[in-house]
């Protein structure tokens, strides 16, 4: 006589169960969290792994800005003659490249992160959201090493000309940095969602990130605009106040309005909104597509 045996699972007995999201805002941040101890060892994997089988190792972040400075001074200082409204060339370069590095480094690496992980999402699970977070807090520790730069550089500057500016107004840095993760991870998880499907991202977000720069006052001031027909489209870049104020904060110096920021927070925010929801529903089904 043939006997049949049910088999009954019971919640309660396992640690972590797996299921399929059932609503489109459940975005799992507590799972994050609890994810942490792996996020920083994301971390940790990205910056030593720049490095690996590198002679220079770390100081590829100094020669970076040091050698762009100087073509800006170059081309924008020499041949096109554009003012730097009054801040030393050197330093008003710096500044902006500084702060801009980090935001296209967060941008360009974070938009990548369906295709490039998809060995690692396919075998072991986490809360994807991980990679990306991860990337923005490696790229952090290069902005510091790039800001410590910009620092020394100022530093020198402010011994020869016996002038160094340092104000309350450095208390607007982290949160201008902040800023800047927020909107690099929101649109670079919004464009990782599309590159699942359409792979012509992966090939436009190179070109688009080096047109957005000359978008942005990172080579000119604000000023340099007045008078311009194209001063308006500027204007609507949400990262133009972030690096005015940005260099406000430095020198003390620029052209800084509180509605600028409001604007740009107010982007950040729909753009973070907005990519964790899609990416949050394009990982469900993501390993069909890449």
């Amino acid at each position: 006589m043939q006997t049949h045996t049910e088999y009954k699972l019971d919640n309660e007995h396992w640690d972590i169960i797996l299921e399929p999201k059932a609503a489109f805002f459940d975005l799992q941040l507590k799972e994050v969290w609890k994810y942490r101890d792996l996020l920083w060892l994301f971390v940790k994997r990205d910056f030593a792994a720049q490095y690996k089988q590198t002679i220079l190792g770390p100081l590829w972040h100094f020669i970076q800005p040091v050698f762009t400075t100087i073509v800006f001074l170059l081309v924008f200082g020499k041949i096109a003659n554009i003012s730097t409204d009054g801040l030393e060339p050197v330093l008003f370069y710096m500044s902006g490249i500084t702060i801009w590095n980090y935001f296209s480094a967060c941008l360009t690496a974070t938009s990548n992160t369906f295709v490039a992980n998809a060995g690692i999402f396919g075998k072991v699970y986490f809360p994807r959201l991980v990679i990306p977070l991860s990337t923005v807090l490696s790229n952090m520790v290069k902005f510091g090493i790039q800001f410590l730069l910009l620092l020394g550089v100022m530093v020198w500057y402010g011994i020869k000309s016996h002038h160094f500016y340092f104000g309350v107004n450095w208390l607007l840095i982290p949160i201008l940095v902040l800023m800047m993760a927020g909107l690099g991870l929101g649109l670079g998880i919004i464009i990782s969602s599309l590159t699942t499907k359409y792979r012509d991202f992966t090939v436009l977000i190179g070109f688009a990130v080096q047109l957005l720069m000359y978008a942005t006052p990172i080579a000119y001031p604000l000023s340099f605009l007045k008078g311009k027909s194209f001063a308006a489209w500027i204007a609507w870049n949400p990262l133009t106040p972030i690096v005015e104020a940005f260099r406000f904060a430095l020198f003390g110096s620029g052209t800084v309005h509180i509605e600028g920021l409001l604007y740009s927070g107010g982007i950040i925010a729909l753009f973070l909104l907005v990519g964790m929801l899609v990416f949050s529903k394009v990982e469900r089904t993501f390993m069909d597509t890449v």
